[in-house]
């Protein structure tokens, strides 16, 4: 497979199909002559049956998940911690491989390969990875050639092209910091970006500066947010999901909101994750 990236998205030609990751606009070529272009709110990313049962575990911690993903909206997945939160990210990202299902872009079938590109994943706590000693190094990490219109681009979208970019990453307060983890995945250019828990150790002015710039992304981006916490994010959320023990389950933000209010005492927690 062999990929190039610009500020269009980028392109990978695997088994005979060739993939096409536009901001707001993903194709799919099936040849050199065909390019099917993905309009308006047609989904594009499935999981389909999708389980994942380590050896070390009793039980599977997901099983048979069903989700779609559609262009330029955000998806909320809520859950407890030990739900298998983190590890469907890590699926998502082409960190991990599901035992059994399968995920799609249309009718496409992908591979963790795919879904490298694709996906761009901001763990929680990022500010704990980072290892530039300035805003600048922190970019180009894995990415030498990329130029200072390039870097400025991002750094813009995440609202901190104002900062030197000589500032140490350590330096930067929780919620520019969080900002900067964003930079790091927009660099590369994703179509799905992929959130685990984004306001998580965030005050409250600062867990607010995250959730306005999440629904301002979604404005050219896909993105998938986890959270144990639905309180913040329901209002910016187009899908939500509820994880439990490994099982997802649909809810409207209505009764998501109702369900909020109503009780904030967190589900049992399951010990294999």
């Amino acid at each position: 497979m062999t990929r190039k990236s610009g500020h269009s998205g980028h392109q990978c030609w695997s088994s005979g199909v060739y993939f096409e990751f536009q901001r707001g606009k993903p194709r799919v070529k099936v040849d050199e002559n065909e390019t099917v272009l993905v309009s308006g709110n047609v989904e594009m990313l499935y999981l389909r049956d999708l389980t994942y049962h380590p050896p070390a575990c009793h039980t599977p911690i997901l099983k048979s998940i069903h989700l779609q993903v559609a262009p330029q909206q955000l998806g909320l997945v809520i859950g407890p911690s030990g739900s298998g939160k983190s590890t469907l990210l890590e699926i998502l990202a082409g960190l991990a491989a599901p035992t059994t299902g399968k995920v799609f872009w249309r009718e496409q079938e992908l591979t963790p390969m795919h879904l490298e590109q694709l996906s761009g994943l901001v763990f929680q706590f990022p500010e704990r990875h980072f290892c530039g000693s300035t805003i600048l190094e922190e970019l180009r990490l894995g990415h030498p050639e990329l130029t200072r219109d390039r870097i400025t681009e991002a750094l813009t979208e995440v609202g901190l092209a104002h900062l030197p970019m000589s500032t140490a990453p350590h330096a930067l307060s929780g919620g520019q910091q969080r900002r900067l983890a964003l930079a790091v995945q927009l660099i590369r250019q994703p179509h799905l970006l992929l959130l685990d828990e984004p306001t998580a150790g965030l005050d409250w002015s600062m867990r607010q500066q995250v959730v306005n710039l999440l629904a301002k992304l979604k404005n050219h981006w896909s993105l998938l947010v986890v959270s144990h916490d639905a309180s913040e994010l329901i209002d910016i959320a187009d899908r939500c999901w509820m994880l439990h023990q490994g099982e997802l389950t649909p809810i409207s933000s209505t009764e998501l909101r109702a369900k909020n209010q109503r009780s904030q005492v967190a589900l049992p927690e399951k010990p294999c994750r």
